[in-house]
């Protein structure tokens, strides 16, 4: 704004005509700066923003994670999963954490984990585990109660409850679900899913020798687990079916069975409907 005195002391002397007209002259330059620099400024920032809404990567998945977290934090989910061996259920876990930002607790692995930290939960557990015994079910069920009390956002059980008795154990420790998801595959296909099935283990990745082969790089030293056979299946599957009665006695009305034999997205989109929903939908009620 230098300009504007400037000015003035140039057209001193020339008559107060001139002076004027080179004062004008130079606030319209001024205001003419002014609107360009902010124009400017405004069509760079749109595109940046445009620019920004179009890249993939850390960003957009960072934004993803920040929705995800404030959908579930205003409405916590409570999900049992229940299937047979290589009906699918690691693959649709992994998609409803994504999406709803629940925890996911399999039994398996809480055990171990309170073992391996020596809690006092681990502690009582190992000593059924070194004598040779089964874990009771009162203590399977506390321990899922105490990793269950970490997950602000809600829960997700997998392996439990799988009887009668592990149902009411769960019920009387607090843990009621919204919902029940039962996957529900032939055992025709469950045998060929099994059977093909490969393990990375320095990674702990999952792959099949048919429908989803590992990279070529890894490919080597991928295993088959000595349990995935079709004999062993066929004896956990008849186990499964046992079992699979007192799961739906159990929750009655609140358990959907989910058809487990199309592609991930069409199962996950099903099973996404019936956790949403405040009826049974997204599938079928399981009535026996």
């Amino acid at each position: 704004f230098w300009k504007v005195p400037m000015a003035a002391m140039i057209c001193q002397g020339r008559g107060s005509h001139m002076a004027l007209i080179a004062v004008a002259a130079t606030l319209l330059l001024i205001f003419a700066t002014l609107a360009f620099t902010q124009s400017s400024r405004n069509a760079i920032g749109v595109s940046i923003r445009s620019r920004n809404q179009s890249i993939p990567g850390p960003a957009a998945a960072q934004g993803r994670a920040r929705c995800v977290r404030a959908y579930a934090s205003g409405n916590p989910k409570h999900i049992i999963i229940s299937g047979a061996p290589a009906s699918g259920k690691g693959t649709q876990c992994q998609l409803i954490v994504d999406k709803y930002g629940v925890k996911h607790i399999s039994t398996g692995d809480a055990l171990r984990a309170h073992v391996r930290s020596q809690t006092e939960l681990g502690k009582k557990a190992k000593a059924y585990m070194d004598a040779g015994d089964l874990v009771p079910d009162e203590l399977i069920m506390s321990i899922m109660k105490e990793e269950a009390m970490h997950g602000s956002s809600g829960w997700l059980l997998d392996g439990v409850p799988r009887t009668a008795k592990q149902v009411e154990a769960l019920r009387e420790t607090g843990l009621i679900p919204d919902k029940v998801i039962l996957l529900e595959v032939p055992d025709e296909v469950l045998i060929e899913r099994c059977v093909g099935r490969l393990f990375d283990p320095e990674t702990g990745n999952t792959y099949h020798r048919k429908y989803f082969p590992p990279p070529p790089e890894i490919a080597e030293r991928c295993v088959q687990r000595s349990d995935d056979n079709e004999e062993t299946l066929r004896n956990r599957l008849d186990q499964f079916r046992k079992n699979r009665q007192s799961l739906v006695d159990g929750y009655r009305g609140q358990i959907v069975s989910i058809d487990g034999n199309r592609n991930k997205e069409a199962i996950f989109q099903d099973i996404c409907s019936a956790i949403d929903a405040s009826g049974v939908t997204g599938g079928t009620p399981a009535l026996s």
